[in-house]
């Protein structure tokens, strides 16, 4: 699939992979404030985009695709998903489920003789609640393929 470049608003962080869950709460909530505040729209459900190896903690972007660029505030800062000639796979249950599923897309690349950048996204087309069953989640992964 190959994807047009898109402008974002984010927050940015690197995050202890303990504290992943307040990380991204704390995010949705200034990201909330400030879009409403703003009177931008947003044109995706919300994303997080992990930059590099994952390890002990993540260097992380979370947010939303916007139809106009967000003034910064609270730190909500600009950002942008990458275009470009993607590998997609749709994850169906929970978050914990995701790590085997990074692994499948990966191996699904490399059977095809392609390779794929540091970046990737996880798209959560379904919005988590308290009271909803994790299997219902979808979560979309994207990960930029090399030359």
């Amino acid at each position: 699939m190959n994807l047009d470049p898109v402008m974002t608003a984010v927050v940015r962080g690197v995050v202890p992979m303990a504290g992943l869950r307040d990380f991204f709460d704390a995010s949705f909530g200034a990201l909330a404030r400030t879009i409403e505040a703003q009177r931008i729209t947003m044109l995706s459900p919300a994303f997080g985009l992990y930059h590099g190896v994952p390890g002990e903690s993540l260097d992380l972007e979370v947010g939303f695709v916007t139809d106009r660029a967000v003034r910064p505030e609270a730190g909500v800062v600009v950002g942008s998903l990458p275009g470009g000639p993607v590998a997609r796979l749709t994850h169906c249950g929970s978050f914990d489920g995701l790590g085997s599923s990074w692994e499948r897309l990966r191996s699904w690349v490399r059977e095809r003789g392609l390779s794929v950048g540091e970046d990737r996204w996880e798209t959560y087309v379904t919005q988590p609640s308290p009271d909803m069953d994790p299997s219902d989640l979808r979560t979309e992964l994207n990960w930029p393929l090399t030359d």
